[in-house]
């Protein structure tokens, strides 16, 4: 009898722990609020608007992450992320069902991780994480360098495979592929011509952190953006051109004295068309945010972005303000104002003008004012 309560307690011993040695996670964000902005695009001209607007702060999401434990340190992991509009419903990404993020892959510690699937790139995964005013206060997408060229925060990589590396003494770095399931075109043998071709794309970057200090830097490659299905980039659509090949370079920097904390970011990004001469995009920013008290944190940052050195320029200054009602709900407030110059150039906040406009003719500057609520789950 002892024999069979024994048996019986091993067993139950073990079950419980390979159960722990799996988890499964439900996540999301919920972002909304009401914003204001001068001078939005109209048929006809420009004018005031007010709107309810969703995922600002950080874009609206709901995700399922997981790993199982499979001994030696080695792990299998996965991620799907689906992103929505709160105020209608609707998907986010082009109507994907995961268009966030979608991946399966393994982890070893101590040499990093391999994943497969629909993720982001490093230019995302460092600059935009770790050195953007957008991410590091609450000033999110109306805080996006113009059309998100330099792919800071929306560059998700289709048909992807990824290698992340552990962390080596703060050092961390990466590189990935992205394949364009076309028969001929591993390396993209089609981006040149006058015809557009699929989407393929290559990412790599490194960053290191020590105390206070970070810096970071990364590097994509993606030809025919447009072609992507789900869409690669959305925001691009709003160029008046096709783009052949995007490559955007940036190097960013941060530093974290008592409740503040600093960053620069520097980010040069290079339009091929399929017809006609290129654009080249130049970005230098600067922020600060102090923590006032540990519920209430201020930000600030400054952009000057400018096109071909010359024919193009825009200046941007983010100011926010955030109270944490709690670990995982929030209210923040916004005040932006960008100013444009330069041949045929509008003020657009955002990431694209579909934020504030519908179309017809813009003006060179633009002010806008959010109220806004976040809840994390």
């Amino acid at each position: 009898m002892n024999k069979k309560i024994l048996t019986a307690a091993t067993f139950a011993v073990f079950a419980s722990a390979a159960h722990a040695q799996s988890s499964v996670t439900l996540y999301g964000i919920i972002d909304a609020g009401i914003s204001y902005v001068n001078n939005s695009k109209t048929a006809t001209g420009h004018d005031n608007l007010t709107k309810y607007d969703d995922g600002v702060a950080q874009g609206s999401r709901w995700g399922i992450k997981g790993q199982e434990d499979l001994g030696g340190g080695l792990k299998a992991l996965f991620t799907l992320e689906n992103g929505f509009n709160s105020g209608n419903g609707t998907l986010g990404q082009g109507g994907a069902m995961f268009g966030r993020q979608a991946y399966v892959g393994l982890s070893k510690d101590g040499i990093g991780s391999l994943t497969f699937g629909r993720q982001y790139s490093f230019t995302t995964d460092i600059l935009g994480s770790n050195y953007s005013t957008g991410n590091l206060t609450v000033a999110g997408n109306y805080a996006y360098h113009i059309n998100d060229v330099d792919q800071l925060t929306s560059s998700r990589i289709n048909n992807s495979v990824k290698f992340s590396s552990a962390n080596f003494s703060g050092l961390t770095f990466g590189a990935m592929y992205g394949f364009s399931n076309q028969a001929g075109e591993f390396a993209g043998s089609n981006a040149v011509g006058t015809t557009a071709g699929s989407s393929r794309a290559y990412s790599f970057g490194a960053n290191y952190a020590n105390g206070p200090f970070s810096v970071g830097a990364a590097y994509t490659d993606i030809t025919y953006p447009g072609q992507a299905t789900p869409a690669f980039s959305t925001s691009l659509a709003n160029l008046s051109f096709s783009v052949r090949d995007l490559r955007a370079f940036g190097v960013g920097g941060r530093y974290s004295i008592g409740p503040a904390t600093l960053w620069a970011l520097y980010t040069n990004t290079r339009l091929e068309q399929i017809t006609g001469p290129s654009a080249t995009f130049s970005a230098y920013e600067a922020g600060a945010k102090y923590a006032i008290t540990p519920a209430i944190t201020a930000g600030a940052g400054y952009t000057y972005m400018h096109l071909n050195n010359s024919l193009g320029h825009w200046n941007q200054v983010d100011l926010s303000a955030d109270y944490a009602l709690s670990k995982r709900t929030d209210v923040y407030v916004l005040g932006i104002y960008q100013d444009a110059s330069g041949h045929n150039l509008q003020a657009q906040i955002g990431s694209s003008t579909s934020y504030f406009s519908t179309s017809g003719v813009g003006a060179d500057d633009q002010l806008a004012f959010r109220v806004g609520i976040r809840h994390k789950f």
